[in-house]
């Protein structure tokens, strides 16, 4: 029997009992489906993150506080210090909070940012509408406040009018609308288009923030970020008096190193949800298994005859191996398809970011093959060492 007859043959067995060979291949369906939907959120993830970060400003440093480590608070001064410095394009420095907001009927709980007037600029944010502060607002401590695309849909979709001009109340204190941001997205960890800004004055003195979480320092070109880095270092040594043989008590981070944290961190996820979705391959594999021992069995006269007109030890070797394969490759394909599906569900109904790529599907399908092939084996071997005689005495 050549190849081509024997996958006819094996096609054939599978579809003569299609509830069983369904039944067999559904852990490997779960499996693959499985692996290629959590690869598909992950790869989109990472994807997403980059688009996030990336969009957070050119040449930007992240600066924090090590509070954990006794490290002294981020203040307005040690702001003020680092925009002396050449290599500093611009400084917003930043606290952040949750924040209850209403407009007439309307409620929506947000994430408030007070910044400087430089926050555009060092941060890489457009406006759709309205304006940004001025350091004028800044330093009257103005109650102002420019919005979110997200903000706008929550409060004034049902009065469907522009928001610029308009009085909402933030942790009950009034605030007019002055701006209303682009829309930037969601990497899944934060949303920038359901935040609030305000100028830093104002939600130190008014809502009751002492001192800065961050500070978002702008290098003057790609060239100068590592001269910037230094002289922030230095500066903030100096600010906060730290001896010599004292640590840094803040932290510097580039957009660079944030990516690869936040990839690292996704890519883990990933694996370690694709690895128990292949747990379910393994599951599938030992099914396959078990129904092609039980098709051994129930074709043992069948072997027998084929063995006594002729075939060979080979022949019925390959005709088991191949009836496996052809389950777990059927089982690869299905789920293949399934998971791309579920995959494109996530991401209509969910709303979250996919990318599906030719890589996982082909790893998916040759892990059908592998499983096909190593659990067939056995069962193959097991055929094809029957002693003819003894075959065609079985009842």
């Amino acid at each position: 029997m050549n190849f081509l007859e024997a996958m006819r043959v094996s096609l054939r067995s599978v579809t003569a009992n299609k509830l069983r060979s369904f039944l067999t291949m559904l852990g490997i369906i779960i499996g693959v489906s499985a692996v290629i939907t959590m690869v598909a959120i992950g790869e989109g993830a990472k994807s997403s993150v980059a688009k996030q970060i990336n969009g957070l400003g050119s040449n930007l440093l992240i600066v924090t506080a090590e509070l954990t480590k006794g490290g002294a608070q981020l203040t307005l001064e040690d702001a003020k210090a680092l925009q002396q410095k050449d290599s500093i394009a611009g400084v917003a420095p930043s606290v952040n909070m949750r924040a209850q907001l209403v407009y007439q009927n309307d409620n929506y709980s947000s994430s408030l940012e007070g910044t400087m007037e430089s926050f555009p600029e060092v941060r890489n944010a457009s406006l759709q509408e309205g304006r940004f502060f001025t350091s004028f607002e800044v330093s009257e401590q103005a109650n102002v406040v420019v919005i979110g695309s997200e903000v706008v849909t929550n409060l004034f979709a049902s009065s469907n009018e522009s928001p610029i001009g308009k009085t909402i109340e933030i942790n009950q204190i009034p605030f007019t609308v002055i701006g209303v941001l682009k829309s930037q997205g969601s990497s899944g960890m934060t949303n920038n288009d359901e935040r609030v800004i305000i100028p830093i004055t104002t939600a130190m003195e008014r809502l009751g923030q002492s001192s800065l979480h961050t500070i978002y320092v702008s290098a003057i070109s790609s060239d100068e970020m590592l001269q910037a880095q230094f002289d922030i270092q230095q500066t903030l040594r100096a600010q906060h008096k730290l001896m010599p043989s004292k640590e840094d008590d803040f932290t510097i981070r580039s957009q660079s190193d944030i990516l690869e944290t936040a990839q690292n961190v996704t890519s883990v996820m990933t694996s370690l949800l694709s690895g128990i979705a292949a747990i379910s391959l393994v599951v599938g594999g030992i099914g396959i298994m078990n129904i092609m021992l039980v098709s051994v069995t129930e074709r043992t006269r069948e072997i027998g005859i084929r063995k006594a007109i002729g075939a060979t030890k080979g022949a019925i070797l390959q005709q088991f191996l191949i009836e496996s394969i052809t389950l777990s490759l059927l089982g690869g394909v299905i789920g293949i398809l399934l998971g791309v599906g579920a995959a494109w569900i996530v991401n209509k109904l969910g709303g979250v970011d996919i990318a599906i790529t030719v890589t996982p599907m082909l790893y998916a399908f040759l892990s059908s093959l592998f499983v096909g092939v190593i659990f067939g084996v056995y069962p193959a071997k097991k055929a094809a060492d029957m002693k003819p005689i003894d075959a065609l005495r079985y009842e």
